[in-house]
């Protein structure tokens, strides 16, 4: 369905009991015959244009005043809803010719022709806002909605009965932690209990992450965090770098970078940020925070059933890559589900950790030990490039989007790609539809496509994005420009645009002081390179895999360089105030999700939950868009009728569909988090 007859029907459905009947039914057929004629001439969009010309099906001719039997009321609400439709034609110019002008001189003509003729009868420009939930046809796009989503937080119903499947409510509380699994919260609420902050039950869940998740992180993790320390927002980058001896002709000869061993493995930056947000925020002794994780280490735990299911997958794929059948497949194979599993040499490590607060790990013993296993394997990662990694404290960068903003780490991380997203969409007509109606999915679905092609041609670490830059791609301007390339009646396949002419855990912790974290570490592919170095539990991650070997590209393979990365936390800022901390585990969908956690919560009103369990979709390449097996059928089919190349996949595809996290700020006091049922997590606080 088209936005202009979105908003029409929705006039129609919502006042059928004024119309008079032999009205409604005409304009219903009117409106149906111009449905069935574009899903027959959908093949190019000069004949969907066609179809939808006035001439040839008059619903989009009618006039109130044609109509004389119309009800007062009526006759308003219905020459407000056509008024509507010519603004988004006039806002969208892909829709320009659905009018039947194939001019754009003709079509502003023609609206200014309208201007002048209710200027003429004394009949002002009425906002449907009044009528319709008070929203200004003459606004922009991206002002239509500031005053609805600027209050979303008491717009947000809890709902008791959610319309999707789920196995779980939202959780309500004063202090309060969501993470990818159920010990690990319990982890971060200890902390809270003992008198911690939110920073450090972020810690002391991320730590325990390392033990009873390793197929999504481990201690050789990269991590990135964003703090709301109760008056001001901080951005962490704690990425590691490539080695100083990876120059390009190390990789000469192959087409792609490897994506498994040594050769994948850049510097380890997780233990890093534990040490930095301590450091800075923490109210806890830093060895406190490590001993659930070791605890589990040292004694074991159960392993929970999604956790089981990933590491069988990687015994298939990684038990020759070095050291790790010694320290992940007891036995000879992986754990099953509720079977305990010890990790000694994990403990070990994170006590040296804990007692150095983090020296062991860059410059003394874990170090030399990592750096001894690589020199063995004639890897290029030594004891130096290790001591000489630092965090960086790189704030943030944001998009407006009616009222709200949304904040990312800069790159290398993909965050920017959310940013264009919501600024693509700002120039859609996305606030006029409901958060399942399938045009609203085809507006994301290539908002998403044009980000993500840009990150992908763009994006590097930002001591080398010196072509183009963050501020090229976040331009209003160019973002404009992307927007109008969305044909709204077909899916395109495009390839990145031109600024200038010329295996992850997320989790997130809140307290009641209102400090709130989004925190998130990743190993990257699983496990990773699959290289665990033996003794230590160390599974060392696959970020180099993010390097371009296009000598051209800002991102080509080079020493003591940030690779591109996929993981990115979120969050959501009001009038000066915090809304949301939230992420969503899962690769390339991490972006794509966090755009739709913010539509569904900010635009849609969806509480944390709710917008956790609802289908999820992800664009790949082309056309093609992988969906959730649950999501309506009705909308799959639309969406195959407009050209998407649709795959379905179950929603237990933790990796494909990620796991989100998410933890909504009440408006008078306290929070409501949501934890994805596609993994084995939870929501918990007092």
């Amino acid at each position: 369905m088209l936005v202009g007859e979105s908003v029409i029907r929705t006039t129609l459905h919502a006042y059928q009991d004024n119309l008079t009947l032999p009205f409604a039914e005409r304009l219903m057929t009117a409106i149906e015959a111009g449905e069935a004629a574009a899903g027959d001439k959908r093949g190019t969009q000069s004949a969907a244009l066609v179809s939808y010309r006035s001439e040839d099906y008059p619903w989009l001719s009618l006039r109130a005043d044609d109509h004389p039997d119309l009800p007062d009321e009526l006759r308003r609400l219905y020459d407000l809803a056509y008024e509507r439709f010519i603004h988004i034609t006039d806002a969208m110019p892909t829709t320009a010719n659905f009018l039947g002008m194939t001019d754009r001189t003709d079509r502003d003509a023609a609206i200014a022709a309208e201007a002048a003729k209710r200027k003429a009868e004394g009949r002002k420009s009425r906002s449907f806002a009044t009528e319709l939930k008070k929203m200004n046809p003459h606004q922009s796009p991206a002002d239509q909605g500031a005053a609805k989503a600027t209050q979303a937080g008491r717009r947000m119903d809890l709902e008791a009965n959610h319309h999707y499947p789920s196995r779980r409510s939202a959780v309500a509380a004063d202090n309060i932690v969501s993470t990818s699994h159920p010990l690990a919260a319990q982890a971060g609420l200890s902390m809270l209990a003992r008198g911690g902050n939110a920073v450090d039950a972020a810690l002391a869940a991320a730590i325990t992450l390392t033990v009873v998740e390793p197929t999504g992180n481990g201690i050789g993790s990269d991590a990135f965090a964003i703090v709301w320390d109760g008056s001001e927002l901080h951005g962490l980058n704690a990425s590691g770098r490539s080695a100083a001896g990876w120059r390009a002709e190390r990789f000469a000869g192959r087409d792609t970078m490897p994506f498994r061993g040594w050769e994948t493995v850049t510097v380890p930056g997780a233990v890093s940020s534990w040490v930095a947000l301590s450091d800075r925020f923490g109210k806890l002794a830093f060895e406190t925070l490590f001993e659930p994780a070791i605890g589990y280490a040292s004694d074991g735990f159960p392993v929970s059933p999604i956790i089981a299911t990933l590491w069988q997958r990687a015994e298939e794929q990684l038990g020759d890559q070095p050291g790790f059948a010694d320290t992940f497949l007891p036995g000879g194979r992986a754990p099953k589900a509720g079977e305990y599993f010890r990790s000694p040499g994990h403990a070990r490590t994170l006590q040296l950790i804990a007692e150095t607060k983090g020296r062991a790990f860059y410059e003394g013993e874990i170090a030399e030990e990592i750096a001894a296993f690589a020199k063995a394997h004639d890897a290029a990662l030594t004891v130096a490039d290790l001591a000489a990694h630092q965090p960086d404290w790189c704030g943030t960068i944001s998009r407006q989007f009616d009222g709200v903003a949304l904040h990312e780490i800069p790159p290398n991380g993909q965050g920017i790609a959310a940013l264009m997203g919501l600024g693509i969409l700002s120039q859609t007509g996305i606030r006029d539809l409901g958060a399942d109606d399938p045009m609203a999915a085809h507006l994301q679905i290539e908002a998403m496509k044009l980000a993500l092609r840009d990150v992908e041609a763009y994006v590097a670490d930002l001591d080398h994005m010196k072509t183009i830059t963050v501020d090229d791609l976040l331009d209003d301007g160019y973002l404009a420009r992307r927007a109008a390339e969305i044909d709204l009646t077909r899916a395109s396949d495009f390839g990145a645009g031109a600024p200038k002419h010329g295996g992850t855990v997320y989790l997130t912790a809140a307290d009641a002081s209102g400090m709130m974290v989004s925190f998130i570490q990743s190993n990257y592919a699983g496990f990773g390179s699959g290289v665990v170095v033996p003794g230590t539990g160390v599974s060392l991650q696959n970020r180099g895999a993010g390097f371009s070997l296009d000598p051209s590209h800002q991102n080509h393979v080079g020493p003591n360089k940030r690779p591109f990365h996929t993981i990115i936390p979120g969050f959501l800022m009001g009038n000066d105030a915090p809304l949301m901390s939230f992420g969503v585990m899962g690769g390339p969908m991490q972006a794509q999700g966090h755009v739709q956690m913010v539509l569904r919560t900010q635009l849609f009103g969806q509480d944390p939950q709710m917008a956790v369990d609802a289908p999820r979709w992800r664009v790949t390449q082309g056309t093609g868009v992988a969906c959730e097996s649950t999501m309506d059928a009705d909308t799959l089919q639309t969406l195959r009728n407009m050209g998407h190349e649709i795959t379905l996949e179950a929603p237990d595809n933790a990796f494909g569909f990620g796991g989100a996290q998410l933890i909504h700020r009440l408006p008078e006091r306290g929070y409501v988090a949501g934890s994805d049922p596609r993994k084995d997590g939870a929501a918990v606080g007092f």
